[in-house]
């Protein structure tokens, strides 16, 4: 038998994961999809200094279908949910803000694939969230939300959200960090155990998050200098905020980037010369072994006239020899060295 549970993936048959209710200056009171369905139903001149926050999990196939039912999003949300580009944008369409903002799964592990996407949607009552995998930095807002933080509007609580998306940010920046501190220490003691594609591999994670959550200058450009009327001036500086902290925290990515750049060809270097040191070594055993190798070749040859074969002292004649043109190949060979 199957839970119900088991087929709304973690939401309920609407495809809600959560919804908050905001009025000025007091904390978000949680909301059910009926409770949500009468406040949309009222005339927003009856609930002055209300909003409502709606997350939906998209993975619910229900969640889309209500979504066209119950609210009046602009189709360039619909648009943003099904297109293939999932640059982080944030742009002016309709009377609303439509956000399309890249985040980390809950469970990161450094892998390209650990990246998925949030859809929003914001006017001046209403903001909605949409993603299809659990996500760090909404579970981040959704704790300021139950432990009773204020939010004065909904262009608030998407400057919020995008804090707590650089704070996200900002910890794999210093986890990663970590890791090559400890990758640079140990090239540095000679005991370097990590390979160039680990390094590699890194580095492509943090290229494809910097592409991914740069927001686009020219949309942020036009926001921020022409914000819709339903904005605040507070709200705006907020934005205009937040944004110049993730553009340091993108900046410490590419800084963090180039040095994993650096540290690559530090360990290619690192594996060159030791190859080197291997194909010398090798090498002088090949040139030591020469002349015994010669002079075994020419005695073990089963013909006649071989000489000092019948002397009493052949074997350390042959000795000798082989020994003298050892050391001159020796000599040859340190020489070269030096």
């Amino acid at each position: 038998m199957v839970n119900a549970l088991d087929t709304t993936y973690g939401s309920d048959q609407t495809g809600l994961i959560c919804g908050y209710l905001f009025r000025a200056g007091r904390p978000g009171m949680s909301i059910e999809s009926p409770e949500v369905s009468r406040w949309l139903a009222q005339s927003r001149e009856d609930t002055p200094g209300e909003f409502l926050w709606l997350h939906f999990n998209l993975s619910n196939t229900a969640a889309e279908k209500w979504l066209r039912a119950n609210l009046s999003l602009s189709d360039v949300y619909y648009e943003a949910l099904h297109e293939g580009s999932r640059s982080t944008r944030i742009e002016y369409a309709d009377d609303d803000l439509i956000g399309v903002v890249n985040d980390v799964l809950f469970e990161f592990d450094f892998d390209a694939s650990d990246i998925a996407t949030l859809w929003m949607s914001a006017d001046k009552h209403l903001l909605v969230t949409a993603r299809s995998k659990p996500l760090r930095s909404i579970d981040k807002l959704r704790a300021h939300v139950r432990r009773g933080e204020a939010f004065r509007s909904p262009l608030e609580l998407l400057v919020h959200l995008l804090r707590d998306q650089a704070d996200v940010m900002v910890q794999i920046v210093r986890d990663a960090t970590s890791k090559v501190d400890g990758v640079e220490d140990k090239l540095l003691a000679n005991r370097l155990d990590t390979k160039r594609s680990e390094l590699g591999a890194m580095r492509r994670v943090l290229v494809r998050l910097r592409r991914l959550l740069a927001p686009e200058p020219a949309a942020l450009f036009r926001l921020l200098n022409k914000p819709p009327e339903w904005v605040s001036a507070e709200d705006v500086q907020d934005f205009r905020q937040s944004t110049e902290e993730f553009s340091a925290v993108l900046n410490d990515i590419a800084a963090l980037v180039e040095r994993i750049k650096l540290l690559q060809e530090e360990v290619a270097a690192e594996v060159n010369e030791q190859t080197n040191r291997s194909l010398y070594v090798l090498t002088i055993v090949t040139v030591l072994a020469l002349p015994i190798n010669i002079i075994a070749g020419l005695l073990g040859m089963n013909v006649g006239g071989i000489p000092l074969a019948q002397h009493n002292h052949g074997f350390w004649v042959v000795v000798a020899i082989i020994v003298t043109f050892t050391a001159i190949a020796a000599a040859w060979a340190f020489r070269k060295r030096e």
